[in-house]
């Protein structure tokens, strides 16, 4: 095979270009499922390491700042990965589907079990039954199966890095609302309506006039709650764009669902204490 002049000289004298390797980039469709909180890796690792970043503010019902606490930097302050979102979102997503299309086979449809005609002598083709697959009224062949599993695999360690990944994007965001307390006296949805709508244009005004983007409670919000409150849940089960949830069933899915994290202290400390068990 004949060899360029060229390419021997560069053989020769070592120094053959080096091919760049191909960058990989997410297709539109698998854009669209991650959030545009988590696209920009620049600027969440920088929230990583700096402990200052980390301190948030307390609210009472009223909206009214009462303290500030510091957040622990291991579960709020992670270098956010897009791509381990997605795929801890999908493979959530995919263990709740239920194969529900069904199709039946030759030996499931009812009937067919004499044979139509006899096997030699009548100048036809060979059947042994009117339900077979190529029979009008027949079985289906390679039809969907109710079998058939759609869920996909992630191990305990990336589904729990994927979980304190958002936890940090909805602090950077400024998502996250802390509360002294929540109660309400009795399990009633105008209760808790009112409640979050002086809540929502409390903090409101208090962004705008720290000419912040301003916290839209009323756009919906996950309530994190350390301990059942009975009457919290009823007066919340109403509101569409409002969820409560225990602490120890906190998921990556539910939370990019809801836009605003809405949590007590306590919520924070025993948010603390499961990470730092399964730690161990």
């Amino acid at each position: 095979m004949p060899v360029n002049s060229k390419t021997e000289k560069a053989v020769k004298t070592g120094k053959m270009a080096k091919k760049t390797p191909a960058k990989f980039s997410l297709g539109k469709n698998e854009e669209k499922s991650v959030p545009s909180s988590f696209k920009n890796k620049d600027s969440s690792a920088s929230l990583a390491g700096k402990k200052g970043n980390l301190t948030i503010a307390v609210y009472n019902q009223e909206g009214q700042e009462v303290e500030k606490i510091s957040l622990p930097e291991d579960i709020f302050g992670v270098k956010i990965n897009p791509d381990l979102i997605k795929q801890a979102y999908e493979a959530q997503i995919s263990q709740s589907r239920v194969a529900r299309a069904h199709t039946k086979d030759r030996g499931e449809v009812r009937g067919g079990g004499r044979k139509p005609w006899r096997q030699k002598g009548t100048g036809r083709a060979r059947h042994g039954s009117i339900r077979s697959p190529i029979w009008r009224g027949g079985g289906v062949t390679f039809g969907p199966r109710k079998e058939k599993k759609f869920a996909k695999e992630i191990n305990k360690k990336m589904r729990r890095k994927a979980l304190l990944m958002v936890l940090t994007g909805k602090l950077r965001d400024k998502e996250i609302i802390i509360l002294d307390d929540l109660k309400i006296e009795q399990p009633k949805t105008k209760l808790m309506a009112g409640l979050i709508k002086n809540l929502s244009n409390r903090l409101a005004s208090l962004d705008s006039a720290a000419s912040g983007d301003k916290t839209q409670l009323d756009k919906g919000a996950l309530i994190v709650m350390a301990k059942k409150d009975v009457n919290i849940v009823r007066a919340t089960k109403n509101l569409a764009k409002f969820m409560t949830i225990g602490v120890q069933s906190l998921n990556i899915v539910d939370l990019l669902k809801y836009k605003y994290l809405l949590m007590t202290k306590e919520t924070i400390t025993a948010i603390k204490k499961m990470f730092e068990t399964k730690d161990r």
